[in-house]
């Protein structure tokens, strides 16, 4: 699969003062598209994302996740100005600007390094053969150099501390629906998802050069083998993609997770703490470094070893309530906390005062959002941590309901199995919460 270009242009016939016209959509199909197409790449105009008229979601969407884009300023318009702006504050790189015309540049532009090509008459390019070529070379270079690329941008060229956003920092669950690309591939590796590990496998070798392989591609790949519990498929492709993307946050924590699956824990924690000591704590980060020390308290715990255990739960609760604080909106890290709290021996206090607000912090992400399995397990685990059978109950059945990869309820199976245990040494037990575990390791896939 060929990594997309985004192409910044004027549309249709526009006029200099001077009366002289350019022919937008010749020096697109004459020069932009065949240089883009030489270099490999899969051109990707604005229009062509248009959906009933209105194309600034998906236009901008694509205008950041590209890994390349050229942007044509002759006569350019507000919009394109904004849009090369918009991409400029993204992507540090891999951004290449054309100019049609003898005169000078637009004053904010002109230190840009930028192609020049020349127009004949009736506004085509006059040479487009040669224009192509040296697009196609610059492009041929920023697609060599991309995991070093040459700074194109004003922002980081200026501002030498700026630090690029994550392009692909969205919430994991959800990347799927945020992200557009080739929907063959998204229903290749959906249905290969439903069939297990080795179809998951074989997809992957019909997507090509992954180094070169557009970010949703590749980062639904990922998701893909972290759907079918293939671990070291996770470890395996980040080492294989860009690595411009192997650096995002995202990647970085799915990477970080699947060690921590695979019993590397000392080097997931490593990336967790790397990342929360540049980019601050969050909920996401916080929580995947909570279950590393989640992990490491029931290691200890099983070998007999008390002191070590109370040492790594104290780490795994303070983790994921600095996660909680980090955004109260997301109540994973605060039903984490909560939990760890009340299998402290004694248990811990504080879990008094959380639990009502990581209640209500749920509560509300299903009313306004739509809710998604996590946000019904929560409910699931609070009603067992409350003894409220009834709100149980009420939640189980659309957790089950909501089920994506079969891990997840292993997982919060394995949540209630902890409280099971702590509370029966205290000499509780509830048979309905007991009978609810059961139910979602059945949903789970036996092996996880």
């Amino acid at each position: 699969m060929r990594p997309l270009c985004f192409v910044l242009t004027p549309l249709g016939r526009k006029a200099f003062p001077s009366g002289r016209t350019v022919d937008f959509e010749a020096v697109y199909g004459m020069l932009i598209r065949p240089a883009i197409e030489a270099a490999g790449m899969e051109p990707l105009r604005a229009e062509e994302e248009a959906v009933g008229g209105v194309i600034h979601k998906a236009a901008h969407e694509r205008l950041i996740l590209c890994d390349f884009a050229v942007a044509d300023l002759t006569l350019a318009g507000p919009n394109v100005f904004y849009e090369l702006g918009l991409r400029h504050g993204m992507r540090p790189a891999t951004t290449v600007t054309l100019f049609g015309d003898t005169g000078a540049l637009p004053f904010d532009v002109a230190p840009l390094h930028t192609l020049r090509y020349e127009l004949a008459a009736g506004g085509v390019p006059a040479d487009p053969a040669a224009a192509a070529a040296a697009l196609t070379h610059v492009l041929d270079e920023a697609r060599r150099g991309r995991d070093e690329p040459r700074r194109d941008s004003r922002v980081f060229q200026l501002l030498e501390d700026h630090v690029a956003p994550d392009i692909a920092r969205l919430k994991t669950d959800v990347f799927r629906d945020q992200v557009c690309y080739a929907l063959e591939t998204r229903n290749t590796l959906a249905a290969a998802r439903s069939a297990g590990k080795d179809a998951v496998q074989a997809a992957a070798l019909t997507l090509g050069d992954l180094s070169d392989a557009e970010a949703g591609v590749v980062v639904d790949l990922l998701l893909s083998y972290r759907a079918v519990s293939d671990w070291q498929g996770m470890v395996a492709l980040v080492g294989d993609m860009a690595k411009p993307l192997a650096r995002s946050t995202l990647v970085r924590e799915q990477y970080g997770f699947a060690l921590n699956r695979l019993g590397r824990r000392d080097e997931a924690e490593a990336i967790f703490l790397e990342l929360i000591a540049r980019r601050g704590p969050s909920s996401e980060t916080n929580s995947l470094l909570g279950r590393v020390y989640k992990d490491r308290w029931e290691a200890e715990t099983k070998a007999g070893n008390a002191k070590a255990a109370c040492g790594w739960l104290g780490k795994a609760i303070d983790a994921y309530l600095q996660g909680f604080e980090a955004d109260w909106r997301d109540a994973f890290p605060g039903i984490n906390a909560v939990t760890l709290m009340e299998l402290a021996n004694p248990p811990d206090l504080r879990r008094v005062e959380l639990l009502p607000v990581v209640t209500y912090a749920v509560k509300r992400r299903v009313a306004r959002d739509a809710p998604d399995y996590w946000d019904f397990a929560t409910l699931v685990e609070l009603a067992v941590l409350a003894r409220d059978e009834a709100a149980a109950q009420a939640a189980i059945g659309s957790a089950l309901a909501a089920v994506r990869e079969n891990w997840e309820p292993e997982s919060t199976a394995r949540n209630l199995a902890l409280i099971r245990v702590a509370r029966a040494v205290r000499g509780e037990a509830l048979a309905w919460a007991d009978a609810i575990e059961q139910a979602l390791r059945a949903r789970a896939t036996p092996a996880i």
